[in-house]
């Protein structure tokens, strides 16, 4: 086996691995301790972990003034 061989057996090794754990990471996005999130959910909180923040809190008072007022 020549060594042109090797690297490609190895680099589809390593594609399949690859593939194998991002199935798995993106299997356990949507997981927690009691169940499973919908699909819809997990993309949703994504989306919005990914936004620019609205609103800006100075101290824990004026974070419970604005819980208060919505």
């Amino acid at each position: 086996m020549t060594t042109l061989e090797k690297t490609r057996r190895t680099v589809e090794e390593l594609k399949k691995e690859v593939r194998q754990l991002r199935s798995f990471v993106i299997g356990q996005v949507g997981r927690d301790d009691e169940g499973e999130y919908k699909p819809a959910f997990v993309k949703r909180v994504l989306r919005a972990a990914n936004e620019k923040p609205i609103y800006t809190f100075k101290g824990g008072k004026s974070f419970l003034k604005s819980l208060r007022d919505n």
